[in-house]
């Protein structure tokens, strides 16, 4: 069995999660919205169910074409990301505290396990790639903490790939819960939101090497702060890919999505 395969053929463990519970296991099972987290004044963000759900599209694989060795997709939801790295030939896990996401994720031909971030992962600090994409750095609800776990399971030299919101200056901590048109609400959690300016000041340890947006949506590459560490202590080390595409920046404006 090849490193690759060690690091993703892993058991699942399970949790009880709020994104585990109705309605956002019921949207996921039939591919559909509308689907909202909602803040106690009432306040809704759209969730891109829909999207979420079809194969990846122009803007996903831009991201992929970032990736450098393995990588670790957190949040990974019905799998679409996974499995367009699978169908590459790229080794890829996700994961997901939702259930129905990590089985859609198995039926497309993805890898993924039943966790959160925080749990005990297989191969922690051999990713060369970790995923916060759609909007997955609110993950938890305190960025810093979310940031100092993906030090965790990068490499020294690793790639984390954040989707922020289009608004840079958002920076948002907040108590929500899931709900779709019915008014069907699932369990209260925390989350937050991030553009792309308040990213970089939650994370003035991260170098960034990329920024773009395109289709409406904004991303960050950020290479971990280990790498800086390993330089100066004359051990630096690189990702498990050193054929992979340097990280690029683009710059397509569209209208901004909801995130």
């Amino acid at each position: 069995m090849t490193q690759a395969a060690r690091i993703i053929s892993q058991p699942t463990t399970l949790e009880d999660h709020p994104w585990s519970t109705d309605p956002y296991t019921h949207a996921l099972h039939t591919g559909q919205g509308p689907l909202f987290l909602r803040r106690p004044d009432g306040w809704l963000l759209p969730l891109d169910v829909e999207r979420w759900c079809a194969e990846a599209d122009a803007a996903d694989l831009d991201v992929l074409r970032h990736c450098e060795g393995t990588v670790l997709d957190v949040g990974c939801g019905p799998g679409r990301l996974v499995a367009a790295l699978a169908t590459r030939g790229h080794p890829a896990l996700g994961i997901d505290v939702s259930a129905e996401a990590v089985r859609r994720t198995r039926t497309l031909g993805g890898r993924a396990l039943h966790r959160s971030v925080f749990d005990e992962l297989p191969a922690e600090g051999r990713w060369g790639t970790a995923l916060l994409i759609d909007g997955n750095i609110g993950i938890g609800g305190d960025p810093r903490a979310l940031l100092d776990r993906m030090t965790q399971l990068l490499t020294p030299a690793g790639l984390l790939i954040v989707e922020t919101v289009t608004d840079p200056h958002v920076d948002e901590r907040v108590l929500v819960h899931v709900t779709d048109a019915r008014g069907a609400a699932g369990t209260p959690f925390p989350w937050a939101r991030l553009g792309t300016t308040a990213l970089l000041r939650h994370a003035p340890r991260w170098r960034a090497v990329a920024q773009w947006t395109t289709g409406g949506r904004s991303f960050v590459a950020l290479r971990s702060p280990r790498a800086r560490r390993d330089r100066r202590g004359g051990r630096t080390r690189r990702s498990t890919n050193s054929s992979a595409e340097p990280p690029k920046s683009a710059a397509v404006t569209s209208s901004q999505r909801a995130r």
